[in-house]
């Protein structure tokens, strides 16, 4: 393993271009390898889960100036996450084509379940530190208003605009047609959130020695009081939201309004929370929490990711569904455009079953 890594850092661009021809050379493979989807889902996935590895081994190249002892390599949580998330849309493939599609839904609840605890357990060694794209980028800026003895960088990095989010395979029919709106909010990144920053930081990271102490809850709420409190409550409600709608899925069924509604409802909640928290440092409050310029970015990431909702059953069934059927009827007379918005609606509702409940989590 050693050695493989000594090539992937010795011969970075190599690795990108043969990444890159990879990825385009799947946009060529059949739509299924067989009557199933699984083929192509497990390759995409694989692809997905080399790359991410690759740009891990990659970022976390020791640098010649760090100094003091070599400590060992912690858990790369972000990299786990993101082989969850590739793997996602392979379970539930799976599970549909052996179990049918009311026992999928098992399969899907454990694979979220796994991707929340290990969420929260990056939460917690992070410090407590929202969690960036959901987990895939590590979140490494300081907070200034904690002193720097309190503070742990538990980032453990991988960029994270390398694969399709939650699992999304980008380079099958359906995921390409849905892949600009599955991304929606991993794209929406400001220039403080570019892949060479995120690196600049980790490096410096690396080159200062470890702190002593991490925060913890009980820190955290003594030091920032309610502000605290929401900003935890805030990022625990975003973790264990996908599980939760995953859970009423199972229990009610896709087509019911109980799990799309709770979905909203914590969603709507736990944002609120953090907003607040944004809000307070301009309140001239002694207790405040502040969020760094990534975080703020995150924060309206997932904003805008709420617009995911209208792409979720049933809302998408009763409404937007029929607007995209609509517009298109509209469009079929115009030449090539009309052929393009029934190719567009056609890929869309085909993707829609599959790509946009796990998006966002």
């Amino acid at each position: 393993m050693e050695a493989y890594k000594k090539w992937v850092r010795r011969n970075k661009d190599y690795v990108h271009s043969l990444e890159s021809l990879a990825n385009g050379l799947t946009w060529l493979l059949p739509e299924r390898f067989s009557a199933s989807e699984i083929g192509p889902e497990a390759v995409t996935a694989i692809l997905g889960i080399i790359t991410a590895m690759n740009e891990h081994i990659i970022d976390t190249t020791p640098t010649q100036m760090h100094v003091g002892p070599v400590e060992p390599n912690p858990f790369p949580y972000s990299l786990c996450i993101s082989a969850i998330k590739d793997l996602e849309t392979v379970v539930e493939v799976a599970a549909q084509h052996y179990f049918g599609d009311d026992k999928k839904w098992n399969f899907i609840a454990v694979t979220e379940a796994i991707k929340v605890l290990v969420r929260l357990i990056l939460f917690r060694n992070s410090g407590y530190k929202m969690l960036l794209h959901g987990g895939d980028t590590p979140n490494i800026e300081k907070h200034s208003d904690f002193s720097s003895s309190q503070h742990n960088d538990g980032g453990f990095p991988r960029p994270g605009s390398g694969h399709g989010p939650n699992g999304l395979n980008p380079w099958n029919l359906e995921g390409r047609a849905l892949s600009a709106l599955s991304r929606f909010g991993e794209n929406a990144r400001m220039s403080s959130d570019t892949v060479w920053l995120r690196r600049v930081q980790h490096q410096q990271a690396i080159m200062e020695p470890p702190s002593s102490t991490r925060p913890t809850i009980s820190m955290i709420l003594s030091e920032k009081g309610v502000q605290g409190a929401l900003f935890l409550m805030g990022e625990v409600l975003f973790i264990i939201r996908p599980l939760m709608y995953v859970l009423f899925i199972r229990k009610y069924g896709i087509r019911s309004w109980i799990p799309w509604s709770l979905s909203l409802a914590v969603d709507a909640v736990g944002i609120g929370f953090l907003t607040q928290v944004a809000k307070s440092r301009d309140g001239g409050k002694e207790q405040h929490y502040h969020l760094t310029a990534s975080e703020q970015d995150e924060l309206k990431r997932r904003k805008l990711l709420w617009a995911l909702y209208l792409m979720r059953d049933p809302f998408f069934t009763k409404y937007t569904r029929q607007r995209l059927e609509s517009t298109e009827k509209l469009l079929e007379p115009v030449p090539v455009i009309g052929f393009l918005t029934a190719k567009i609606v056609e890929l869309v509702v085909g993707a829609q079953t599959r790509y946009t409940y796990m998006s966002g989590s």
